[in-house]
């Protein structure tokens, strides 16, 4: 007999809610991989950075639709890009390694090209500017951040991972930056202008120019594929290949790190809209998350260590003086995502969804939490939308209420987030 796959329970139900997003528009017509697209905050228009070399401003015309009204092509696959609106800069990260900078003319028909920074040897992963302090950051596959002085050009230091580089985000009040690489660590570093370092050894890797390693954080287990800074809530956001969304609360200073649950494949993209304090985060399972960060969250236990069932005390199949002496066969140990005990399959049978953990699903529980959850009240911390496309970028202009995507499909949308963020 064929074996048949059925849907979890609960999978289904998450998107029956009326907070609904509306798709309002399509950008079609890319001949290659789209890597990146933001909207200019305020506006109706689109840029974008794609495989085929072109960097692209699109408007939205009298019909609703959008088009292109610049289309500058780059020596190279264009890869990365960052737009500052203030002062029109645009930084557009390529393939070679190079960021090129441009200024984008107010009424976006064109733009012209700045200055060139010989940041990377490799692909440009992400960029970004610090407008409070003028510094442009960039992280590659070569496995380098870069911090350049966006206003002279010059490199103030640098920092080497054990892996490739993938995503950067700065606390610009106290001069942290974060770098998020493939190998699934996050390198907290402090710019300290005060005293140049000079290639200092560390676990993180090699620092130089004005950047000091203070520490790694330590949480997800796949590559890291982005980063978001919370300025107001002092919070730092990651979304790794490991399917799950990290909050972590730099500003409490206790090591506090919550998790969140809510993706069946790997994230790829994260935006924050802080008046409302809703995280979106998307990924290749098609589905875009809004997470509300108002609502109380609680840490997840850590996994016990034990030989034996905490709940029936029989062995697991390694513990083989117990096995011997209890005269049975081992069992496969599990763990309760509510409390953390070792159990085996037989104490850990039901299935209860823990929002305040960032379990949004279903997970394993052992009888005893299991009673103590279905008396409580478990209301959902987020809300589930099908994007109908597997994700590679997102932006988010919470004035507006209007969120983009790319897709793998070679499709950028537009929607209206209204609903949501009400």
């Amino acid at each position: 007999m064929a074996a048949e796959i059925k849907p979890g329970p609960g999978l289904n139900d998450r998107f029956n809610t009326p907070k609904k997003p509306v798709l309002v528009s399509k950008l079609e017509g890319f001949n290659d991989d789209v890597n990146a697209a933001v909207i200019i905050p305020g506006e109706d228009a689109v840029i974008t950075v794609c495989d085929d070399r072109t960097v692209r401003i699109w408007l939205k015309r009298e019909t609703g639709q959008y088009w292109p009204s610049v289309c500058q092509y780059m020596p190279s696959a264009a890869t990365a890009l960052h737009f500052c609106k203030p002062s029109r800069k645009l930084f557009v990260g390529q393939d070679s390694g190079v960021i090129s900078e441009f200024l984008v003319a107010e009424d976006r028909n064109r733009i012209s090209h700045s200055k060139d920074y010989q940041a990377h040897t490799g692909r440009v992963t992400s960029v970004l500017l610090s407008e409070k302090c003028q510094w442009l950051l960039s992280v590659g596959r070569d496995k380098m951040f870069k911090l350049h002085c966006a206003l002279s050009g010059k490199c103030l230091g640098s920092f080497v991972s054990e892996g490739w580089c993938t995503a950067v985000a700065i606390d610009s009040l106290a001069k942290m930056i974060f770098v998020g690489d493939y190998a699934g660590h996050i390198t907290m570093l402090k710019v300290d202008e005060a005293a140049a370092q000079s290639s200092i050894g560390n676990s993180g890797g090699v620092v130089s120019g004005v950047i000091r390693y203070v520490t790694n954080l330590k949480g997800h287990t796949g590559s890291i594929r982005a980063l978001t800074w919370d300025s107001n809530g002092q919070f730092l956001y990651s979304g790794s290949f490991d399917q799950q969304v990290i909050a972590w609360d730099i500003g409490g200073q206790s090591g506090t790190a919550y998790e969140m649950n809510g993706h069946t494949n790997k994230i790829t993209a994260i935006c924050y809209a802080p008046t409302r304090q809703i995280l979106i985060s998307g990924g290749e399972d098609s589905v875009v998350v809004f997470w509300d960060m108002r609502m109380s969250r609680v840490e997840t236990p850590q996994w016990a260590d034990s030989d034996i069932c905490q709940r029936c005390d029989r062995p697991f199949f390694w513990n083989l003086r117990a096995m011997m002496d209890q005269r049975q066969l081992g069992l496969r140990q599990h763990h309760c995502r509510c409390c953390g005990q070792a159990v085996c399959d037989r104490c850990s049978s039901p299935r209860h969804a823990i929002p305040s953990m960032g379990f949004e699903f279903e997970v394993r529980v052992c009888e005893l939490c299991y009673n103590k959850l279905k008396g409580e009240d478990q209301p959902s911390r987020a809300v589930f939308m099908e994007a109908k496309h597997s994700i590679v970028s997102m932006d988010v202009d919470e004035p507006q209420k209007r969120l983009l995507t790319v897709g793998q499909d070679h499709i950028v949308k537009l929607w209206d987030i209204s609903a949501v963020l009400q």
